[in-house]
């Protein structure tokens, strides 16, 4: 259990012995017991529901055994955490300033970032595509859960690459071939371009031109039931937006954790600009991961009926997630971040989460020699 998420409202968490215990009302027997016992030898990390409380001795043991703590609201909005003490990462930090003013290694890292995710992004909609072609008359749509990733640095991307190999199974949502196909060549032509890219506002400029194009195309593989138009945030405006809010929220508050964890601050972006109640550089890492997470999972969820409109509440002018549409989320993230792939570039099996941390770690490296930072890139 790396990840424990308490979602029932009401719910106190305590301490007994070298386990957490989780107190609440048992919804069968509609008596207050304990509902779960969670070994703390088990846990990697704790999130919690704004309206479960904690003790103060589970909190210092958590801290003690380097288990950070994560608060969400009732919206899925990662609110704050709990993070153990670290040992002082001084220099690294000062480097990790001068860096960031430096304008050549700004260009050069959000280069990089933008050409992985434009990349992963065009290599989900090749799997897509293919598998749409292939697939069997059922309404399914694919679940991108057990596509194999690697990481690249953006010199070695490949002109174009077989979708031929990922598994999993799609459903024939019907969508025009040459659509795909000119989306495809469009960014493909696209990744040519961020080449030449002189400034970050360049970057950004390609950057939202290459997902508006994507998310319409990707958009066209979900369910009728389900129609996704554009973009929402804040708040999302149907179920499909909650989904994608949700998740990026989720893998938001883990790259702020592992940089935290890693000794850098978090707070200091490049692509994303710095800015304060915000922390950019995790943005800025999490960017190459959406498309081969967020969206992935948002896919899998409605196309396989693991979530359906009775898991979604109107509230505050937006569409959310609802207790039990986000304990189903939470089942199929962990799932996902947890399910181990073999890396090309490691030469051994990792995860998607071990992937997510090793981002915080080739950025560190970087800050001395930028080569060493390569993005994370999908097979």
């Amino acid at each position: 259990m790396p990840t424990a998420c308490i979602n029932q409202p009401d719910c106190r968490v305590s301490l007994k012995s070298e386990r957490l215990e989780v107190f609440g009302r048992n919804e069968q027997t509609q008596r207050d017991e304990v509902l779960r016992e969670i070994p703390l030898r088990d846990l990697d990390r704790l999130i919690l529901a704004e309206s479960v409380q904690i003790t103060s001795q589970a909190l210092a043991t958590l801290m003690r055994a380097d288990i950070p703590v994560s608060v969400l609201g009732w919206n899925g909005q990662f609110l704050g955490g709990f993070l153990p003490a670290q040992n002082a990462h001084g220099l690294a930090r000062l480097r990790q300033y001068q860096r960031t003013l430096d304008p050549v290694f700004g260009l050069q890292m959000a280069g990089r970032i933008i050409t992985a995710k434009v990349y992963n992004q065009r290599r989900v909609l090749q799997r897509l595509n293919a598998a749409s072609r292939t697939a069997s008359d059922e309404s399914r749509v694919a679940s991108d859960a057990e596509y194999p990733h690697a990481v690249a640095t953006p010199s070695s991307l490949p002109a174009d690459r077989s979708a031929a190999g990922g598994r999993g199974e799609v459903g024939q949502i019907p969508n025009p071939k040459s659509k795909i196909a000119n989306d495809l060549q469009w960014l493909e032509a696209l990744l040519a371009s961020l080449k030449t890219s002189q400034t970050i506002d360049e970057l950004r400029g390609y950057e939202g031109a290459s997902t508006a194009r994507y998310f319409q195309a990707w958009a066209s593989f979900l369910p009728p039931a389900f129609p996704f138009e554009r973009r929402s945030t804040r708040p999302p405006l149907n179920p499909v937006n909650a989904c994608i809010s949700f998740g990026a929220t989720l893998i938001y508050n883990e790259m702020v954790a592992f940089i935290h964890a890693h000794g850098l601050d978090p707070a200091l972006g490049l692509l994303h600009t710095t800015e304060d109640r915000r922390w950019s550089l995790a943005l800025d890492l999490i960017e190459p991961f959406r498309s081969v997470l967020v969206e992935a999972l948002a896919l899998d969820l409605f196309s396989h009926q693991i979530l359906n409109a009775s898991h979604f509440e109107p509230k505050n002018d937006g569409i959310y997630l609802n207790e039990a549409g986000r304990k189903k989320f939470f089942l199929q993230y962990e799932r996902r971040m947890e399910r181990q792939f073999m890396s090309e570039a490691a030469e051994h099996r990792t995860t998607l989460r071990q992937q997510l941390e090793q981002q915080a770690v080739l950025f560190k490296g970087a800050l001395e020699q930028p080569e060493r930072f390569e993005p994370f890139l999908m097979n």
